[in-house]
């Protein structure tokens, strides 16, 4: 059963939309899925059908709302892939954090208090590191994050487990960036990094011209298992 549902924010002003993914019998947890730059499109709405198909409750909430609400963008169109380069340099990513962690709030009260996890791609990615050390999120994973040799200062705040998937040919986050994230993180008791060497940013998409398969599917197998471990 799929549907939207309306989010308070935690400053209490107004509400944002989330796309709702919900299994057929009891959810054995919730995962938030974080969007990419091109919103809640349909590739973020099939990853939440994929997470209800495997048991859990999926919201993705629309992290654009305060730019404007409901963007849907694909990336293989050069005009929106720029739009979306746009929405990224305004967007507030510690409100968008805010946003999310009223998510897992959400989440957390439709399973009558069970574990929430969050995934999160590309921007997303960054996201997930950061609800990571900033929010009550159960484990969190993130594919491809960008920047996050900028916020090596918050991992002494990851207290539960994480996961990121690195592209070793990423265009948004050179060599030296990968570099600094396993000298950052490499050696963190809750951290877990898997590299996919040659494989570039968007890598692991449900449609469209950057997906590469059996990195997607590894990556997605890898993810499925942490979950399964740390959620249920």
């Amino acid at each position: 059963m799929t549907g939207t549902i309306a989010i308070q924010p935690l400053d209490g002003t107004g509400s944002f939309n989330a796309y709702l993914a919900e299994p057929a019998g009891t959810p054995r947890g919730a995962i938030v899925v974080i969007q990419e730059i091109f919103g809640v499109n349909a590739g973020i709405r099939r990853k939440c059908d994929r997470l209800a198909e495997a048991g859990y409750l999926a919201i993705a909430p629309d992290l654009f709302w305060r730019l404007e609400p409901g963007i849907e963008l694909d990336p293989d169109v050069e005009p929106e892939f720029q739009r979306a380069l746009d929405l990224m340099g305004q967007f507030d990513q510690d409100r968008g954090i805010h946003d999310i962690k009223a998510t897992i709030d959400a989440a957390r009260e439709r399973i009558g208090g069970g574990k929430v996890g969050a995934v999160g791609y590309c921007l997303g990615g960054r996201l997930a590191y950061m609800t990571a050390a900033r929010t009550d999120v159960d484990a969190t994973v993130g594919y491809y994050a960008v920047g996050i040799d900028n916020l090596l200062n918050e991992s002494q705040a990851i207290s539960r487990p994480l996961m990121l998937h690195i592209a070793g040919n990423d265009g948004f986050v050179p060599a030296d960036v990968q570099a600094a994230m396993h000298a950052g993180l490499g050696d963190h008791s809750q951290v877990i990094l898997h590299d996919y060497p040659g494989e570039d940013h968007g890598f692991a998409t449900e449609m469209g011209k950057r997906r590469s398969e059996s990195a997607a599917q590894m990556a997605d197998q890898r993810t499925a298992e942490f979950f399964a471990s740390h959620i249920g």
